[in-house]
């Protein structure tokens, strides 16, 4: 095939832990194709490989029509959530070697005070940290010269150990990072298989515990992530005949970074799969005509929540991963352990529970019939009717009287009937989802009554009806091919980086030339990282934003930075946008109060490098009157919603037969490939020109 016919073909990959979504657009036709292949735990670059070839094959097309290729991994995210993380050393300055055990002082919620609360094993025990002489003050001058003989012992101490992967965080190095590097050299002479992370590339940002715990999580995934990447794009090139093809690495701020800069900052993909699905909620509600929405991403073991503003998910600093806080630019996602495989349990007190564990894709539910023991969320939804006997369009058919069988037991232990206890284990889910929901949005002072909400993935529709009961909210969006909404997300996404530098300084006496001076820095920083991405520089786009407080405060407030020039006004605009935040954040303000100074924290600068997002195909309309039911409808089964009422029959759809302005009321399910939607009794259902399923009370149609 000559180049002239050669097709461009642009893919997204998401892998979790059953199946790997893959979606591809062909950017000359705008053709959107989807599909799903078996993820391969073992090595999950076979799984990613696979549906590269399958997608391919359904599009009739080959390697050389390749164009470029995003991916959505868990491989950070698996590795900390699991707490695997091998051996790691720390250096840091002398003085500061309890850093890490000091911590802060902040129990978790649900500990009604820290008498009982354990502290978790620190990332790194007592004996694996070394301190270097050495001392910078808060402005970066040196106070005390950095000692070169105390970074020889710490390198050979941790080479004599077995020690290959050392994260490196002294104080004040955010303002200067000369004594981290001076580090980072000798390590590499005396420990040259050392894996190293320094604090000053990867967080430069004052408050040391936060910057030193964030600097050893990079630490600790850059060997699986360096490996796992390398290993993907090596067998791509393979799989292109040797033709290079760019390869995207999605990261948890809402953009993606070449596999070749992921390597040097696997920091920024632990939340890579959840935030591809929240840009493809956010395209799709925006397109669908909804400013306000939380996304709902429901999967086997977990649901991802987050709200999208305006078509932009909110971002975050003040993340964590598992145990471990990573103070990096993400997306607010908020995960909760009430997906399709979690299970249904009696506690001690003998009431019922439903997660945080769960039967994961191996067993499975007691339905999967691979030797589950224990009823779970989808057993619940079989045994009631609301999903098909069978998933992905009859690939995977489902055992109901084993699902019937645990949950009868289940009910036993409870005094309940069947279907109480079915209806009261889907009732806790969808409480807990809820509550999710309430810290993503209630909790940021947000009246969820003006949101939409938008569920995805293949368990996230199931109770979308109770969330907005629930919740009050004002509706629910379906999108088409839900399942695969977050490999579809995949496409959607710029090449974004984000650069921060610490600079503290009162408002009323701010230096706006040392300010701007700091801002030029920042992005000439972007624009080289952009050109080694390949965009020209009439391509390039920068986001300013500033962190301000009130002086005194704990903690920050960031706004918008608009790209005029730096001078007093564009300084007066941003400190007046920092006074509305606060009192949208918190009810009130000091803008008329002089005694009340805001202090300026820190500066950050994103660049962008903008891609061609896939065009969203309209649905056509239907042509001609219904038929007979409803429109779509397939079959009718018996459901139950409601305990009380018993079992309905219901009418089944099937969703790809559905047209732009088709209507119809609850109840009713409506079945896809990788996606079922209950609709509840009392709710009306509206097609929209997109394919969207629109779900509304019937009292507020």
């Amino acid at each position: 095939m000559t180049d002239g016919q050669r097709r461009r073909i642009r893919v997204g990959i998401d892998t979790g832990g059953t199946f790997t979504d893959v979606v591809a657009v062909d950017e000359d036709s705008g053709e959107v194709v989807t599909t799903k292949t078996p993820s391969t735990p073992a090595n999950p670059a076979d799984g990613f490989i696979a549906g590269i070839e399958k997608i391919l094959g359904v599009m009739g097309a080959s390697g050389h029509d390749l164009t470029a290729v995003s991916h959505g991994t868990t491989v950070a995210t698996n590795k900390l959530l699991e707490g695997k993380v091998e051996r790691l050393g720390f250096v840091t300055t002398e003085g500061y070697e309890f850093m890490l055990e000091i911590a802060r002082q902040a129990v978790p919620d649900g500990y009604g005070n820290s008498y009982f609360w354990v502290k978790p094993p620190r990332i790194v025990p007592a004996d694996a940290v070394r301190t270097v002489r050495g001392r910078l003050d808060v402005t970066g001058a040196q106070v005390r010269p950095f000692s070169e003989e105390d970074a020889v012992a710490a390198a050979r101490f941790f080479r004599e150990r077995g020690i290959t992967t050392i994260g490196v965080c002294f104080l004040h190095a955010y303002a200067n990072d000369e004594h981290e590097l001076a580090m980072r050299e000798v390590l590499r002479r005396e420990h040259p298989d050392a894996v190293v992370s320094i604090s000053s590339e990867v967080l430069r940002e004052y408050r040391e515990y936060e910057r030193a715990m964030t600097t050893l999580v990079d630490a600790a995934v850059k060997p699986n992530v360096s490996r796992y990447v390398t290993n993907i794009h090596e067998r791509l090139d393979g799989f292109t005949g040797g033709r290079p093809v760019p390869f995207y690495v999605m990261k948890s701020n809402g953009g993606v970074l070449s596999a070749d800069e992921v390597v040097h900052q696997p920091i920024t993909t632990v939340l890579s799969g959840p935030a591809a699905g929240a840009l493809g909620a956010a395209l799709i509600a925006e397109k669908a005509g909804f400013g306000k929405v939380l996304t709902c991403d429901g999967g086997g073991t977990s649901t991802d929540v987050s709200v999208v503003l305006d078509g932009e998910p909110t971002l975050t600093t003040e993340g964590s991963v598992g145990a471990y806080p990573s103070k990096i630019p993400m997306i607010d996602v908020v995960t909760v352990g009430a997906g399709g495989g979690s299970v249904a349990w009696v506690s001690p007190e003998g009431t019922l529970k439903v997660g945080p564990h769960s039967a994961g894709a191996d067993p499975g539910p007691l339905c999967y019939g691979r030797g589950g023991t224990e009823p779970t969320i989808t057993d619940a939804h079989v045994v009631l009717g609301r999903i098909p006997p069978h998933l992905l369009g009859g690939e995977i058919p489902l055992d109901v009287e084993a699902a019937r069988s645990g949950l009868v037991d289940l009910a036993g232990k409870l005094g309940l009937d069947l279907e109480r206890c079915a209806t009261g284990v889907l009732e806790i889910s969808a409480w807990n989802q809820a509550n999710a929901l309430r810290q993503v949005s209630v909790k940021r002072g947000l009246d969820v009554r003006d949101f939409m909400l938008t569920t995805f993935g293949g368990s996230g529709s199931l109770l979308a009806c109770r969330l907005v009961d629930v919740l009050d909210l004002a509706g629910a969006v379906v999108p088409q091919n839900p399942g695969n909404l977050s490999a579809f997300g995949l496409l959607t996404v710029d090449v974004r980086n984000d650069y921060v530098q610490t600079h503290v300084a009162r408002h009323d006496g701010l230096d706006v030339g040392a300010v701007a001076t700091v801002l030029d820095r920042l992005t000439a920083r972007g624009a080289a990282a952009l050109s080694a991405e390949g965009f020209a520089p009439e391509q390039h786009e920068f986001v300013r934003t500033a962190d301000l407080r009130y002086f005194g405060q704990a903690y920050e407030v960031r706004v918008p930075a608009g790209a005029g020039a730096v001078d007093a006004a564009w300084a007066e605009e941003v400190a007046a946008r920092f006074h509305d935040e606060h009192r949208q954040l918190y009810g009130y303000d000091f803008r008329d109060d002089p005694t009340q100074h805001v202090e300026w924290v820190n500066l950050r600068v994103t660049g962008v490098g903008p891609i061609t997002r896939p065009e969203l195909q309209p649905l056509p309309e239907r042509e001609g009157p219904v038929g007979g039911g409803l429109p779509g409808q397939r079959s009718v089964r018996p459901v139950c919603f409601d305990p009380d009422a018993g079992y309905v029959d219901t009418p089944v759809l099937w969703r790809p037969d559905l047209r732009a302005g088709d209507t119809f009321s609850g109840p009713a399910v409506v079945e896809e490939f990788g996606s079922t939607v209950p609709v509840h009794p009392g709710f009306a259902v509206r097609v929209d020109a997109w394919g969207n399923l629109v779900l509304t009370k019937e009292t507020t149609r």
